[in-house]
């Protein structure tokens, strides 16, 4: 990691779980990063943190809305003034609704929609231009994707959120990427059950049901995200790591 002491990271998703970790540990590693999430104070609360603990890197919350555009725009506006630009983009925000395909509703497919393929998609877009107008050839670009876009689960309620991560996002842009003769790259990360605030989310409306599900099983936990994510950027330039599928041992699908 010592090729990235300095330079400049973003963390989508950054003010709890997956995010929230990933941003610590890339401060500890000595990086600059820009946490974003609805939700300033908890990036606030977790830059003073990195500052307690004594890391070497910096966190700089921003406020975003990642659903609209403008706000995602402004950020990597505010991003180049304040810091030339990214070197590292990752795309950790996401969300699921309980919205099955025969009776959800639309709002909540959109909002899906929204968060989980065009926002990741604007800010991958924003960040390979930032990486090619200062000539950094060496750039990352990291989805947090999930178990769920690579098969289907017996479970009505995820459905839908399912079809939003097997969008080939991450695939499509690795081509992309050659087809531009740049060494940027491209790498998926595909978590399955994780102990975080998501399923309790996606339950809202039955928390014992969220909590049976992490009871069920030993989870893997958001440090074990993060540590992948410092193993896919500790890759030599010349490795490109495709996708890395991650579940607890327990876990049968």
């Amino acid at each position: 990691m010592d090729r990235w002491k300095g330079r400049v990271a973003l963390v989508t998703g950054a003010s709890v779980g997956i995010g929230a970790a990933i941003v610590k540990s890339l401060v500890q590693h000595g990086m600059k990063v820009v946490g974003c999430a609805r939700n300033l104070e908890q990036i606030q609360n977790l830059a003073a943190e990195c500052v307690r603990s004594g890391f070497s890197g910096t966190l700089f919350p921003y406020k975003c809305d990642l659903s609209v555009e403008d706000e995602v725009l402004s950020m990597f506006s505010w991003i180049k003034v304040q810091h030339q630009g990214i070197d590292v983009c990752i795309n950790n925000a996401g969300l699921a609704l309980p919205e099955p395909l025969l009776s959800g509703k639309t709002s909540g497919w959109r909002t899906m929609m929204d968060v989980n393929v065009i926002a990741l998609s604007v800010c991958t877009q924003e960040a390979h231009h930032s990486m090619k107008e200062r000539y950094i050839d060496d750039g990352h670009i990291i989805n947090i994707n999930g178990m769920c876009g690579h098969r289907v689960l017996h479970n009505a309620d995820v459905h839908f959120y399912t079809a939003t991560k097997y969008a080939a996002l991450t695939e499509g842009l690795r081509q992309e990427l050659r087809e531009a003769k740049t060494h940027i790259r491209a790498t998926s990360i595909s978590p399955g059950l994780v102990e975080t605030e998501l399923t309790y989310r996606l339950f809202s409306q039955n928390p014992e049901k969220a909590a049976a599900t992490y009871k069920s099983i030993k989870c893997l936990q958001a440090d074990d995200i993060a540590n992948a994510v410092v193993y896919v950027l500790s890759a030599p330039p010349h490795v490109q790591i495709g996708d890395i599928q991650m579940r607890p041992v327990e876990q049968l699908t």
